[in-house]
């Protein structure tokens, strides 16, 4: 998560798959937390907390185990003004749903203000999930309609947009329901669930050639309005640092070559800051693990908060829970 001073307005908080906060302070406070979180395994004690121990095939010197326990800012005062957002790629929501009361005592237990969702595999039923917080009543859906029970995203949120729009604008890219953006009084909230290239890289082409500038471009417009936040599931492990080994992995999808020279061109140049990065040089902090690699910490960082460079010195804090 991150935290760093706004403008006036309250502060944001921000999470996603295992969980990320960001905060923004002055007035007003921003925190945003990303990380893929397995949901079944979220009552872990401290001791069987895999992802707190270092492990990474080509470690260099000074490089150490991210952990949110010591490794978080002292929080801001009470009477700062705040928005907290949460981002979390739940990979199906129906199922967590179905277990009974998870996302309330969630709610509960981290006081978020706008809970960003990816991957809910609904289909168009969203009626069911409107209430899903008490409290939090403004509730945007974005579902696949080029294939049921696949992608999708959404966002619970207890403060009011000023606008809410789905997609980019781009029939093509727009089939998938994987970007939801929420305009508050002083930055835009893009949440996203970038494809992924898919076994054998079979989506590799359409994704650095044609949905990552698309994208870009429609975040950049934004931006020209006022300063952007971009959260959620960016399916890119943007350096070597954020794969737990990277010489096994540059010919899987979200390491690859031409993916992480995408995420450069159409994030990093345009000046959008990786917040986790900015705040943790050196911390090995993974969002994503493949079957049975959870036990082993041989992870993958995917899930960011990405902010316009014009409000990163504002961040207080950028962990992953």
């Amino acid at each position: 998560g991150i935290v760093f001073p706004l403008f006036s307005p309250p502060a944001l908080h921000l999470r996603t798959r295992r969980r990320h906060l960001l905060t923004l302070a002055r007035t007003a406070a921003l925190r945003a937390t990303s990380r893929r979180l397995f949901w079944n395994q979220a009552k872990m004690t401290s001791k069987q907390e895999p992802w707190t121990r270092l492990s990474h095939s080509k470690k260099l010197p000074g490089w150490v185990a991210y952990n949110p326990k010591t490794m978080r800012p002292p929080p801001l005062s009470g009477d700062t003004k705040q928005m907290k957002i949460l981002s979390w790629n739940v990979n199906g929501l129906r199922n967590i749903v179905q277990s009974g009361g998870f996302f309330s005592a969630l709610a509960q237990r981290e006081n978020f203000d706008v809970l960003c969702l990816q991957e809910t595999h609904l289909k168009g039923d969203v009626k069911d999930f409107m209430n899903l917080i008490p409290g939090y009543e403004y509730n945007y859906w974005s579902c696949s309609v080029a294939r049921l029970d696949y992608s999708g995203t959404g966002v619970i949120s207890r403060v009011k947009p000023i606008s809410v729009q789905y997609g980019i604008g781009i029939a093509e890219h727009d089939q998938e329901g994987r970007v939801i953006t929420l305009e508050f009084e002083n930055f835009y909230l893009v949440n996203a669930y970038v494809p992924n290239s898919g076994r054998g890289l079979r989506r590799l082409v359409y994704r650095v050639d044609n949905w990552d500038p698309s994208f870009a471009d429609f975040v950049e417009k934004l931006e020209s309005f006022k300063p952007v936040i971009v959260c959620g599931d960016l399916n890119c492990a943007r350096q070597s640092i954020d794969i737990h080994n990277p010489p096994a992995k540059t010919e899987d999808a979200g390491f690859t070559e031409e993916e992480r020279e995408s995420f450069q061109i159409n994030f990093d140049m345009r000046g959008f800051v990786d917040t986790f990065r900015k705040q943790h040089p050196k911390a090995v902090g993974y969002t994503f693990w493949g079957e049975n690699q959870r036990r082993n910490n041989k992870g993958w960082r995917l899930d960011y908060f990405l902010a316009s460079g014009s409000i990163i010195d504002r961040v207080h804090d950028s962990y992953i829970l």
